[in-house]
């Protein structure tokens, strides 16, 4: 097994439907597909990690770097794995309006990202850069 992580900026505000749909489609693909994963929408950008077949990995992430709702797409760590981070997860999802986040609602998606990056246990190296990451973006307020 193998799996990565990547982050990316977006080339619009993704909201609503619009983001519905693209989850739903990436969660029926990813189950066919045994990938699993997580990924979070902040600050109009994001960080996701994948985990699954290689071969489906790597095809997956082609078509990541190919899709014009986001450009700058980085990997910045891959591994292969024995274990799953997120075995049950067809993909997760972790968003926050920030045009219409109020304070309290801001601290508390961080403190949600913050406990569970405390309550899943990275496999990897992978998954320990991706929760790195993670606590480094939800540090900086909402623009």
């Amino acid at each position: 097994m193998y799996t990565l992580t990547y982050e990316s900026t977006a080339t619009n505000t993704v909201q609503g439907i619009e983001m519905e749909e693209l989850l739903e489609k990436a969660r029926f693909n990813n189950q066919r597909d045994g990938i699993t994963g997580c990924l979070i929408y902040y600050n109009g950008g994001f960080v996701q990690l994948l985990e699954g077949d290689k071969k489906k990995i790597e095809a997956l992430y082609v078509k990541i770097k190919e899709d014009d709702r986001h450009k700058n797409v980085t990997l910045f760590s891959d591994d292969e794995i024995s274990k799953r981070t997120f075995p049950n997860w067809g993909m997760a999802y972790y968003p926050i309006n920030e045009n219409h986040a109020t304070k309290y609602e801001f601290e508390q998606f961080r403190r949600n990202l913050s406990m569970l990056s405390d309550l899943v246990e990275p496999t990897s190296s992978t998954a320990k850069q991706f929760w790195k990451k993670i606590k480094n973006l939800i540090s900086d307020p909402p623009l």
